[in-house]
């Protein structure tokens, strides 16, 4: 362990001494109200699941970042490519698991493309300016969300709460260096029984090379991204107990890419888009409440290599996929105490995929014709309370039909104790699985579906100068989904344990003055095959791309009511890379990185502010062959009507 990191932590642990449960210097308390936990809305504090909810504040304070970088700062998250150049990939690790492990949702509704080797979802088409809140509730989540949600789900809100007038909006304007642009507007109202919001946003930069020059001789050209996102929603409220809604998204984007590690490509662009639509409705009363949601999901992607340069080598790969979300459950106060949520939800995916290709060996196409693959679930848990608050557990299961391999189920149990005011303890023991995706099963038509395990226990202290949280958990993963080097197919091979604790600390040493940090710890068994001969089978004591220590801290100043000002940094301890087909896996050095934000509120309509990323410049490999990020300046207006 290095005397960097030692000093890092030792400052970070010297907050459990005095905090506070304030959010932000806003004074507000951190017991909001969620709905990610159990589908219904309830306090933080009646709940046994960890949750960390980033609030409208957080956001507001982070506009000139990425909704990755943003996510790849909390608790037990690294988030792969979010200090990559802008358009590479996002791979979300939760709490060491897998890319694909961790669910996506959009305003409670499960997100996918089929067409992903671990059916994730690009997080390049979020734009953080269109996002009120973002719930993550960490721990497997299959029992309530299904399939994917083994080390946890993200929540992405984008609702906007309290609209109160006919017609307000919003706008914000960012540039910076490397010729960044980014801007969003939205309009939003209410008339009537009528709710509405309209939203666009857009960001362009000229980037940088994505791939490393390892020589600095060869003059590796920038990988520009020119993204855009739309969405619009409605609500009818048709009388004090049921409410309509609507929605559509759209989000595309086109990004320069490389050839890989190291290796420069000239003319080489990803072009990417997905288009989402859908409805439900909500009735509730004091005693019953039921929700139906349907969602139409269309995703494509295309590799461009040299083909828009009109070159007479040039390659084309293209993915076509739709999926749809379809749910209905029911939430009953049965008295006592008890309540009970049951419900059942319908998924399908599918998708297709064209190449073409000119090489010196002349022509080549192929073809994967249209495949779907469709899981239908029912779920039920009963949730206690006692009447003083104080004791709250929740029981719960789901059984998942899937067309190809059948059925499988999962359980949750998951208690937690008030012991006072100030005290609070919890733990669950909860399954979770992921279901193969199409590429997979299209390799490998007898694949099982991956399970876990996990387990957590946790204490939670909040007192007049104090909020912070630490938990232990383990999870163990049996039947995991990987990829066979010598059959070059897919199997049910990978096994899995994982021990970690995530520390989490508010301290407020002074009225103007707020310090933000947590602490994450991994340690890790992984039994695969072997990377270097492929032909036998070896235990990793560690995770690729994965770090065994993280360290994140916040010091944010308001001198004046007018002026915020913020500083961060982030600490990543050494990780493993893969060193290439064949060869023994790469170790990645640790790095500690820099930033800072300051905003000036001239009055309630109008906000200017500036933001630095890696302020020394440092130098860093979050993928072995690819550049992070620069220093970066942003600087912007917000105007509010």
């Amino acid at each position: 362990m290095s005397k960097k990191f030692l000093a890092i932590l030792t400052s970070s642990a010297t907050l459990t001494v005095a905090a506070q449960n304030k959010d932000t210097l806003t004074g507000k308390t951190l017991d909001p109200v969620v709905v990610t936990a159990n589908k219904i809305e309830q306090k933080q504090s009646q709940t046994g699941k960890v949750i960390t909810v980033i609030t409208k504040e957080q956001i507001e304070h982070s506009s000139s970042k990425t909704v990755t970088q943003l996510l790849n700062e909390q608790a037990g998250i690294t988030i792969n490519g979010a200090l990559n150049n802008a358009g590479s990939v996002q791979t979300v690790f939760m709490r060491g698991a897998n890319a694909g492990r961790t669910l996506i949702l959009i305003d409670g509704i499960p997100v996918n493309d089929p067409s992903q080797i671990n059916n994730d979802y690009d997080l390049n088409l979020f734009s953080i300016n269109d996002i009120e809140k973002i719930e993550i509730c960490k721990g497997a989540q299959s029992t309530l969300y299904g399939s994917d949600a083994i080390a946890g789900v993200i929540n992405i809100i984008t609702v906007k709460p309290n609209i109160n007038k006919a017609l307000g909006g919003k706008a914000t304007l960012t540039a910076g260096n490397l010729n960044t642009y980014k801007g969003s507007v939205q309009l939003f109202g209410k008339v009537d029984k009528l709710t509405y919001s309209v939203r666009y946003s857009k960001l362009k930069t000229n980037g940088f090379s994505s791939a490393y020059d390892s020589t600095g001789t060869k003059n590796f050209d920038k990988d520009g991204y020119d993204g855009n996102m739309a969405n619009a929603a409605i609500q009818y409220q048709a009388n004090n107990q049921l409410s309509f809604k609507a929605f559509t998204m759209f989000s595309q984007y086109k990004a320069d890419i490389d050839a890989g590690p190291f290796a420069d490509k000239t003319f080489y662009f990803i072009n990417n888009r997905s288009s989402n639509s859908g409805a439900g409705f909500t009735f509730k009363n004091d005693a019953v409440s039921v929700t139906g949601n349907y969602q139409y999901t269309k995703s494509k992607r295309v590799y461009d290599d040299n083909y828009s340069a009109g070159n007479s080598l040039f390659s084309l790969n293209d993915y076509n996929a739709i999926s749809q979300f379809a749910e209905l459950y029911t939430h009953i106060n049965l008295g006592s105490g008890f309540n009970l949520l049951s419900g059942a939800d319908y998924r399908y995916g599918s998708y297709n995929n064209y190449y073409n290709s000119v090489s010196i060996s002349g022509l080549y196409s192929s073809t994967f014709r249209d495949t779907s693959v469709s899981q239908t679930s029912m779920y039920a848990s009963l949730y206690f309370a006692n009447a003083n608050k104080k004791f709250n557990v929740e029981l719960g299961g789901r059984l998942n039909t899937h067309s190809r391999y059948g059925s499988n189920y999962t359980y949750t149990f998951n208690p937690s104790y008030n012991i006072n005011e100030q005290w609070r303890v919890f733990g669950s023991i909860a399954s979770g699985f992921k279901a193969p995706s199409l590429y997979q099963l299209s390799i490998n038509s007898l694949l099982l579906p991956e399970k876990s395990v996990n387990y957590e226990a946790g204490i939670q202290l909040k007192n007049k100068n104090i909020s912070t949280r630490i938990v232990f958990f383990n999870r163990a993963i049996d039947n995991g989904i990987d990829y066979n080097y010598i059959t070059f197919k897919y199997f049910n091979y990978i096994k899995q344990i994982v021990n970690g604790i995530e520390y989490e600390v508010s301290y407020k040493p002074f009225n103007k003055v707020n310090i933000i940090a947590n602490y994450t710890f991994i340690a890790a068994n992984e039994t695969t095959q072997n990377r270097i001969t492929n032909h036998d089978t070896v235990t990793y004591n560690y995770l690729l791309r994965r770090p065994k220590n993280s360290v994140n801290i916040t010091i944010a100043v308001e001198p004046i009511k007018q002026l915020y000002i913020s500083v961060n940094g982030k600490f990543v301890s050494s990780r493993y890379d893969v060193g290439g087909y064949g060869v023994a896996d790469v170790l990645l050095n640790d790095y500690f990185i820099v930033g800072a934000n300051a905003e000036y509120t001239f009055n309630n309509s109008f906000k200017v502010f500036v933001d630095a990323q890696n302020i020394t410049n440092k130098k860093f490999f979050d993928v072995r062959g690819y550049n992070s990020i620069p220093f970066l300046f942003n600087a912007g207006i917000t105007v509010n009507w």
